[in-house]
């Protein structure tokens, strides 16, 4: 497992962790609230400063980090001078954005990640450079001597060249391959570069059955590699990629209650496990560490893959930290919209506001979320740990 890729990821988790907390610090100075610690780790004080009001600093153990903010409760013992700056005072849409705005940068992250591997780094895709020419049109997954020859060795289409237009239009491969696999037995014109020279190739296809369906078959390989976007299709990509992301994230988190039999199976049993199961953060850094290593990817191609992993694992957790249970964000989100509620209830019916929603009371509640979400952490460090997931990269 590469160092280099588990030391990168460590530093993008802990700089992911440091935005979150920063929506909510930013947020919450510019709503007057006080705000008095922001650190990242937990456990002892190794180094700290403060600045106004807020003391910054690391601490022992690289776990996370945290931002407290004044009046999170109403039970909480507050100077006078501070006491109409605290939390539990600020009005609803107030508090909605500070407790949001953690999770939204990461949704901001994530789309910016992607930005740069769209546009920056490229994705690896279909070249429309050949490099290799098959010799024959194969009944069998061979060549065999009686097999006819196939139409590109037939036509001199020759390892180098790059197909550039199909039937004298011009177009990405992407739009070519369509044409010629519904070209089975028909003529078609290449648009081929060579040497720096525009040729053009007429050549007819043979055709071949695949899963049922007959295409036309030319009789090359293509050349992989990183292509980029120009930036206004990146946005657009950016945006599709991450829409998939959540789509793929919602859809993990409503199975995973159904998911963690497998998992204890996979973790004390030793069934193999999946790469489309549950992984911990363990498990996505050793993932980012066989990236690195791996001998079967180029720079580019490691880089853009280390690029997704990160920009996945940010709209992941901003989404999850949207979930409306406590101690999460999104359950500080539910007990402020309830609050919201019933104060307009109570205003409806001409009675005195009920006031803010001691959250302390919903410890019991919390500790239950707080034991589950640790009992799923320990199961999947043991799971990444003695039976990780093979990438085969």
């Amino acid at each position: 497992m590469g160092i280099l890729g588990v030391v990168a990821f460590i530093v993008a988790l802990l700089a992911s962790v440091m935005v979150h907390e920063f929506g909510h610090y930013i947020t919450a100075k510019r709503y007057g609230m006080r705000v008095t610690e922001f650190f990242l780790g937990f456990g002892t004080r190794i180094w700290s400063t403060t600045r106004g009001e807020t003391e910054f600093g690391l601490k022992a153990i690289p776990a996370g980090g945290y931002c407290k903010i004044s009046g999170m409760s109403p039970r909480e013992e507050l100077p006078d001078d501070v006491k109409q700056r605290a939390f539990f005072r600020a009005s609803i849409p107030k508090k909605l954005v500070v407790l949001g705005a953690g999770s939204f940068l990461h949704f901001v992250l994530g789309i910016l990640l992607l930005f740069t591997l769209f546009a920056g780094v490229g994705t690896s895709q279909v070249l429309p450079t050949v490099s290799q020419v098959v010799s024959c049109v194969p009944k069998a997954s061979e060549c065999a001597a009686t097999d006819p020859i196939s139409p590109a060795k037939s036509v001199g289409i020759q390892k180098g060249d790059r197909i550039i237009g199909i039937n004298g239009e011009k177009k990405d491969w992407k739009d070519i391959t369509p044409i010629l696999r519904g070209s089975a037995n028909k003529e078609i014109t290449l648009m081929v570069i060579r040497d720096a020279q525009e040729i053009y190739l007429p050549v007819t296809l043979a055709s071949r059955v695949v899963d049922g369906e007959v295409r036309g078959f030319l009789g090359i390989i293509n050349d992989f590699g990183l292509v980029r976007e120009n930036p206004i299709s990146a946005i657009g990509s950016s945006i599709s990629a991450t829409g998939s992301i959540v789509q793929g994230s919602l859809k993990a988190l409503i199975g995973l209650p159904a998911q963690i039999p497998a998992l204890i199976r996979q973790t004390f049993l030793g069934e193999e496990r999946t790469t489309d199961g549950l992984v911990g953060i363990v498990g996505v850094a050793r993932a980012s560490g066989e990236t690195v290593s791996s001998g079967n990817l180029t720079t580019g191609e490691k880089v853009a893959t280390f690029l997704l992993i990160i920009a996945s694992l940010n709209i992941f957790v901003g989404i999850f930290n949207l979930l409306p249970i406590l101690p999460l964000d999104g359950g500080h989100m539910a007990v402020a919209m309830y609050e919201g509620a019933r104060r307009s209830f109570a205003q409806r019916r001409g009675k005195p506001d009920p006031g803010p929603v001691d959250v302390e009371k919903l410890t019991p509640i919390t500790m239950i979320v707080f034991v589950a979400l640790a009992f799923l952490t320990l199961l999947l460090l043991f799971a990444d740990i003695f039976n990780p997931i093979n990438l085969n990269l």
